[in-house]
């Protein structure tokens, strides 16, 4: 139907937690925050604007790489449909809640750095999650990901001095 999906840049609030649904799917949910923030040209002052608070479920292939990347603090920007869910609270008050159905969450590279640890696809039938569209590592892939990890921990020291 007519779903907005947009991107939203912001920052990861809460710890990423994943759950099982009654017929086994695995979802991944977490809340991230967007904050408004303007130069005053006049000034040179920054002022804050409002702050958009959501939560993003993760679905499917995202919730493994989500899952294993993702932590309370980083900054992100997600893609993905907006809905919104309302309910009555304990206390008999209406409420709506943001949620995003994520496609697609990657860090925020103006923001941050970030190593990225490619996997080489391997045969469905061979996948040990039985997952057809997983990929796995391979033993050449583990030995590079291990001299790239030296190589950030030789950056992050010179970076630090």
């Amino acid at each position: 139907m007519y779903e907005a999906q947009c991107a939203v840049v912001g920052t990861v609030i809460t710890n990423p937690v994943k759950r099982s649904t009654p017929t086994g799917d695995e979802v991944l949910s977490f809340r991230m925050a967007s904050n408004a923030r303007r130069q005053d040209r006049t000034t040179g002052e920054w002022t804050d604007g409002g702050t958009l608070y959501l939560t993003v479920t993760c679905w499917r292939r995202l919730v493994r790489g989500v899952g294993a990347s993702l932590m309370k603090g980083d900054p992100i920007i997600a893609y993905g449909q907006l809905r919104t869910n309302e309910y009555t609270n304990r206390d008999g008050v209406e409420r709506s809640d943001l949620e995003m159905r994520a496609s697609a969450v990657g860090p925020d590279l103006s923001r941050c750095n970030v190593s990225i640890h490619r996997t080489k696809a391997v045969a469905p039938e061979t996948a040990s999650d039985g997952d057809p569209g997983a990929t796995e590592p391979l033993d050449s892939d583990r030995e590079s990901v291990e001299d790239r990890e030296s190589v950030d921990d030789e950056i992050r020291e010179s970076v630090l001095a």
